[in-house]
Formats: C-alpha cells, structure tokens, sequence
C-alpha cells in the first residue's frame, strides 16, 4: 500500500514535470526546427507584445517573431550555411534563452543556444560512435601561488590501453575565456573523437589550460579572483612561464605522455596565440608543433633563427582575411618567410570567431605528431 502510494505521488510529480513542458496537452514545441532549407525558431510568450529573434549570423540586425496560436511567437528564416550560430529571443526588450533548446554553449559569463547546421563544415563538430573522456584536474602553481584547474582530453581506449602513451597538444583560450572554452564553444572533444575515429589525426592527449593567471578557475566555479597588475615584472610571462614549467612536467607526470618535443604541440587563440609565440620564443626548444591562431604577437629574426635551430617541425599559423589582427599574421608570416622557417600560412574567410578557431582546430590536428 505505502508503495503504491510512493508510486502515484512520483506518477503525479512526473506528470506535473512533463506538463510544463507540454503546457496542458498542447503540441510540443520544437525549437530550431530544420526542415530542408529553412528553420524555425518558436518561443511560447503569453504576455509579450513584441518578440524578436537575435541571430550571430543576423548580424546585429534582429528579425521580428510573429504570434500565433497559444501565445507561441515563432519566425520562419532561410537555413544558414554549415556552421555552429548562436541565437536568443529578445522578449519586449529582454534577451531570453531558447528554453526548448538543449544545446547551449558558454562565453565567458553568458549561456547562448546554439543552432548546429549539418554539412561538411561541421561533419566533425557533432558526436562520433566512440569517445575520449574530458576531466579537470588541479595543478599546484608556485609562480602564480594557488592551484589551478585544467581541462584535459583523452581520446578512446586511453583508460583500456594502460601501457601506452600519448603525444600532447596544449590549446590555448583567448581573452575572456577559460579552461572550458575550448571545450564548449571550440568542440574540441566532438573534433578529435572524429578526427581520431576516421584515422585523419594521431591519438593524442588535449590540455587546455586556464590563461587567466588572477583566476584559479573558471567563474562557473565562485572562486575569488586575483588582482594582478599586468604591467608588473612580477608578473611578466608569469602564465607562460607556469605553464611550461609547471603544467608540461605536472601533464607528463600523472597523465601517460611522451616527454619528448616530438610529441607536444602548442596552439592558441587571439591572447592565446599571443602565449603561444611567446612560449616558442622563451622556451624553443620544447614544443615542436606551434600553432599561432587569429595571433596577437611577433617574433624577431632571432627568435625565429632558434626555432630553426631547435628543429621545429611544424609552425602553423592561421587567420581570417576579416579580422582585426589580419595585418599582424601577415607581418609575422613574412618575417618566418625572410628567416627561412618553414610554415603553413592558412588564411580563411571571415573574422575574429569561433567558426574560424574550431575550421583551424579541425584543419593542423591532422598534421600534428606525423
């Protein structure tokens, strides 16, 4: 009998979950729909006068939402080309989240929905059949004085294959970013599963770590912040000094990975790319895949003449022909070209984005550790 009872009150509780979503028999809403070359965006509002739809391929031209039956506003617009948007309603003024929308990825203190269009562009950004495992450990930093929380991609079989070891790539975030923005907005887990599982990329070992040196960890975490003043000697490459000294031996340590140069690989993005240079030029001879993405930063002849000499095997580097930081990359790729450093120069359409940043991810992965 106390069983019974158990049952229907957690029947009712059920119930009650779903009905808010059903709202009381109605028709389910689907929210992106895709049907061919269009999708639709609806949002249920019942008290709403206007309601618009705010789009990253929009531009910052929102398009209005038209009411229809039970108070569901909803907008039909033409299927945007193969890529990862970003989108929410503005409801009277007030940015609102997609609530039907499961897919949702976070900038830096904002949560956006995300509308994934299917083609070759993404083919790699959705979930293979097998997958690698994402963790955050803490590592203890001396140079920046508390401990720090990274995160770090496995590929598949890395807990079945005990005695086997991996190659390192450590990708760098830009500003206003974390430990988890590759992870979230750069599919990083979605991108290797599928480069590793249709054999275009070496397994290997991914480490993102937090670049930020006043912050322990993401915000997500509450996790008090530190004022540091940028400009202090202090502090001069304090956060590339900790990671090639403190989180590359930390990573080789507890995680199974070759300690050799042939076997890790830096790249980062904007800021990132930035570290990234400068970890090449202060510690040369330890990495010898260097990825520069959408670059803040440049390197002197001699920089560049030790590069050379520590035998770099790949530097590649990369950046929209729209974007801001444009004529840097180019002043860099002509300065690697006068030194004689062989590199790839890969320049793509487009701006200072995450489309870029995940197409460049998805592009020098496979030339890594060959």
């Amino acid at each position: 009998m106390i069983l019974s009872l158990v049952l229907a009150v957690a029947g009712t509780g059920m119930a009650q979950e779903l009905a808010n979503f059903s709202r009381g028999g109605q028709r389910p809403i689907i929210s992106p729909d895709i049907q061919g070359d269009s999708v639709t965006f609806s949002l249920k509002a019942d008290y709403a006068t206007v309601v618009k739809l705010s789009g990253s391929w929009l531009g910052n031209r929102p398009v209005d939402m038209t009411r229809g039956e039970n108070n569901v506003w909803s907008v039909k617009l033409p299927l945007p080309s193969p890529e990862i948007y970003t989108y929410n309603f503005v409801v009277d003024g007030v940015a609102v989240n997609d609530p039907q929308n499961v897919l949702v990825q976070r900038d830096g203190t904002r949560y956006l929905p995300m509308l994934i269009v299917p083609g070759e562009r993404t083919e790699n950004y959705g979930e293979a059949k097998t997958h690698g495992t994402v963790s955050h450990p803490w590592y203890e930093s001396k140079i920046l004085g508390y401990s720090r929380r990274l995160t770090v991609y496995t590929p598949y079989g890395y807990e079945n294959n005990p005695k086997k070891k991996y190659p390192v790539l450590y990708l760098l975030h830009g500003a206003g970013g974390d430990e988890e923005a590759w992870i979230s907005m750069g599919r990083t887990a979605q991108i290797m599963d599928n480069l590793i599982e249709k054999g275009l990329a070496e397994p290997m070992i991914v480490v993102m770590p937090n670049g930020n040196p006043g912050q322990q960890a993401a915000r997500t975490l509450n996790i008090p912040e530190k004022t540091i003043n940028w400009r202090s000697e202090e502090y001069r490459n304090a956060y590339v000094n900790s990671l090639c000294t403190e989180i590359v031996p930390f990573i080789e340590k507890n995680f199974r990975a070759i300690p050799k140069p042939a076997s890790r690989a830096i790249a980062g993005l904007s800021m990132g790319g930035g570290h990234t240079i400068s970890a090449s030029i202060l510690y040369p001879e330890l990495f010898d895949y260097i990825c520069p993405l959408s670059a803040a930063g440049s390197a002197t002849p001699e920089q560049i003449t030790a590069l050379k000499n520590a035998g770099v095997k790949l530097y590649f580097l990369a950046c929209g022909d729209a974007d801001f930081l444009f004529e840097g990359s180019k002043t860099l790729d002509k300065t690697l070209t006068e030194q004689g450093l062989d590199h790839v120069f890969f320049v793509s359409d487009g701006g200072h984005t995450w489309a870029n940043w995940r197409l460049y991810l998805n592009t020098f992965a496979p030339k890594l550790f060959k």
